[in-house]
């Protein structure tokens, strides 16, 4: 399909008010749209439906899902091109200096709380987020998307929306879990710096720390559910001016997705450890509702067919195709809520024993950047 008339067509759903969601792998050109023929709010009880899932935080609420069965599926091809073009100084916070020194002073406040409790051994990482309001100079969320697309090409980007819950965009690095079949990939991503054109930098104790925390954390919780588990190296990859510590996890499921995606989510990038004792902390200390920011969205329980041969001219190996079902689900990070007049962005960071308070409130501010880049 013709992106424009793919484009139009998106325009014409929102329009209407009808919930939909635009995305795009990384690294690929495809952009896949799913179009959902009334505006009822489904929902997935146990992650056997198929559709385009999108879960909040708090794995306690509710799973939204956009049905197949109750859905169109569209996919154009998009080019990205390069965006240069710098937003920094014209973007304007809809939070005055008092609002944002305030904000300043209560996340430190709490980022000295987290390190205090983590030094009494009530848990060992714990992940405290922010949210920052931006006034909207382009209110248009397929033109947004398409600035995301040309940005963050290596990040599964997306635009969702549904007129009784709210319109979401994002670019996120972090894969929760991708499944097809039975082989599974997943993986663990810590570790914060700021890309100055090193792509393979001096990590600090710190970051490597928290990655490993992540990293165990991983195999101790699939080890139950999954055969073959393989951990790869860890590797350095840039999201956005973000630099980050990835360790690839793979292997085969001998147990049902929603056990997985339960042991999984939240995962400790975006929670801590352990996980329960620090989501508590989260939910009590935090003073505002993530809502979506650090759930989980993606293709669930899709049949996708593949060969065994990619090699056209072979016609005969070509007739040995298969239907798998194939599950791909991401952390929901580097994203931001819109209204008609503003974007509400979400960030956060990893504290641990040796976190300092003033540099995870700078990393926060690094991280608003991402987003700010397409608000122009």
């Amino acid at each position: 399909m013709q992106s424009s008339d793919f484009f139009e067509s998106t325009q014409n759903h929102f329009d209407d008010a009808l919930p939909f969601v635009l995305y795009s792998k990384p690294n690929t050109s495809v952009v896949k749209g799913v179009f959902q023929e009334n505006d009822i709010v489904y929902t997935s009880e146990n992650l056997t439906e198929s559709g385009f899932v999108f879960s909040p935080f708090d794995s306690d609420k509710q799973t939204v899902l956009i049905p197949t069965e109750q859905s169109d599926s569209l996919e154009t091809s998009f080019s990205v091109t390069e965006d240069n073009r710098e937003a920094e100084d014209k973007l304007k916070s809809n939070e005055s200096e008092a609002d944002l020194n305030h904000a300043k002073t209560f996340h430190i406040a709490l980022v000295s709380k987290a390190i205090k409790t983590i030094k009494e051994n009530t848990f060992k990482k714990v992940v405290i987020s922010r949210k920052e309001e931006v006034a909207l100079l382009e209110s248009n969320p397929i033109q947004l998307f398409k600035r995301l697309l040309s940005q963050y090409k290596t990040a599964f980007v997306y635009c969702w929306y549904h007129p009784k819950i709210g319109l979401w965009l994002g670019a996120t690095p972090e894969t929760l879990l991708s499944v097809t079949g039975n082989r599974f990939t997943t993986m663990a991503l810590a570790g914060t710096q700021e890309f100055k054109g090193d792509a393979n930098p001096k990590w600090e104790a710190k970051e490597t720390e928290e990655q490993q925390l992540v990293t165990d954390f991983l195999v101790e919780s699939l080890e139950a559910s999954v055969t073959n588990l393989s951990v790869a190296k860890v590797e350095t990859i840039k999201a956005g001016n973000l630099l980050h510590l990835k360790t690839r996890v793979s292997g085969l499921l001998t147990s049902n997705l929603k056990e997985v995606v339960t042991v999984l989510h939240p995962t400790p990038a975006v929670c801590g450890l352990p996980k329960v004792t620090a989501k508590q902390f989260i939910l009590n200390n935090e003073n505002y509702n993530r809502e979506f920011y650090s759930g989980y969205l993606g293709e669930l329980n899709i049949k996708e067919k593949t060969t065994r041969n990619t090699n056209r001219r072979n016609v005969e190996n070509n007739a040995y195709s298969a239907v798998k079902t194939i599950s791909n689900l991401y952390v929901n990070l580097r994203c931001m809520q819109l209204t008609d007049v503003k974007a509400s962005i979400y960030v956060g960071g990893g504290i641990t024993k040796d976190s300092i308070a003033e540099n995870e409130w700078q990393e926060t501010v690094n991280k608003t950047q991402t987003m700010k880049k397409v608000l122009f």
